[in-house]
């Protein structure tokens, strides 16, 4: 058994616990970019990340079957529930065998989706409940009062948003502190440092911490995907990013290309080189890469290991400029989502 010293950990926003500063998002493992492996693989990687020092583990009741298995995980080591922070999701709805999805975000279904992720996970809170995706129909007041409601009966510890707008924050804000916001953000996505969203800089004003998902870019960042094959088997739903498109592909690899020989130049993996580009963005950012595979996990983890100068991060940010097709959320509707305001 490997057990790492603690990963370096900083207070997630003004108002939430003390986290790594890279956290374990569990989408990948049920089966998101393929079949999932066996209950014994997953559980063995979960074993496996634990002992390394990774406790910020992400997921979501739309992610498979991650909050089922995450439950069986706890009860078989339920001495090691107090050492993690655990965050889920609701609001993003889905039916087996029908495609597309629906988004939820009002006061009821708030209530029903927390207690049946409660069941499913064997606990009786959650450390961090974020609002998935907000429907652009329910006043985010109103989700925010089920959401506070939920805090003081002891179901949840801390708010979170995914996706929002800065004015849907700061009226959530006004109603609750809320401790972090998830939203992409990678050198293939920098949509949140916009002067059209103003994201950041609202958060930043409020102290609300950023959860940076999708930090390697759906795994182009990592430098092994080459081409529309590699995520086209049967099950990866990356086959859909705009990023992956035939009239696309080529520019962006040759982008990643750039990227992956400024890596090497420094003896560094493209995904750990893209990791710490994040990071220095600011002690505010937290990237939660995705994997299932604990060689990768290791490999993320030796980003801590790295540092980048002012001229690193000005080149990095010069030589991602340039991708093409988009980001996959801006074509459901649901990115930046605002919502009507109480007396509309």
């Amino acid at each position: 058994m490997r057990i790492s010293q603690p990963l370096p950990a900083r207070r997630l926003g003004r108002h939430g616990p003390l986290v790594p500063r890279l956290g374990l998002g569990l989408m990948g493992a049920s089966g998101v970019y393929g079949s999932p492996a066996s209950d014994e693989k997953r559980f063995k990687f979960l074993d496996q990340a634990y002992e390394r020092g990774e406790r910020f583990w992400d997921t979501a009741d739309k992610y498979g079957d991650s909050e089922d298995l995450l439950g069986q995980w706890f009860a078989i080591n339920p001495e090691k529930r107090q050492d993690i922070i655990l965050a889920t999701k609701f609001g993003i709805k889905t039916s087996a065998g029908v495609p597309g999805f629906s988004v939820d975000s009002t006061p009821g279904y708030c209530r029903q989706a927390i207690e049946k992720s409660l069941v499913r996970l064997g606990l009786p809170f959650i450390d961090i409940y974020y609002v998935h995706r907000l429907d652009k129909v329910t006043p985010i007041e109103k989700t925010m009062e089920a959401m506070v409601e939920l805090k003081k009966a002891g179901r949840i510890k801390h708010i979170g948003l995914s996706e929002c707008s800065a004015e849907s924050l700061r009226r959530a804000h006004a109603v609750h502190p809320v401790t972090c916001v998830q939203v992409e953000y990678s050198l293939f996505c920098k949509d949140i440092e916009s002067p059209q969203t103003q994201l950041l800089d609202v958060a930043r004003e409020l102290g609300v911490g950023i959860v940076a998902y999708s930090p390697l870019g759906n795994g182009l960042l990592g430098g092994v995907i080459r081409s529309r094959e590699d995520v086209t088997k049967p099950g990866d739903s990356r086959g859909a990013l705009p990023w992956l498109g035939d009239e696309n592909v080529h520019q962006n690899l040759t982008i990643i290309d750039k990227i992956s020989q400024f890596a090497k130049s420094m003896n560094l993996t493209p995904a750990q080189l893209a990791l710490a580009w994040l990071l220095t963005q600011g002690d505010d950012i937290f990237p939660i890469p995705g994997t299932s595979n604990i060689n990768r996990l290791e490999e993320n983890l030796g980003t801590f290991s790295v540092s980048l100068t002012q001229d690193d991060e000005r080149e990095l940010r010069q030589a991602s400029e340039g991708i093409v097709g988009g980001r996959f959320q801006a074509r459901t509707g649901y990115d930046f989502a605002n919502t009507p305001t109480l007396d509309s």
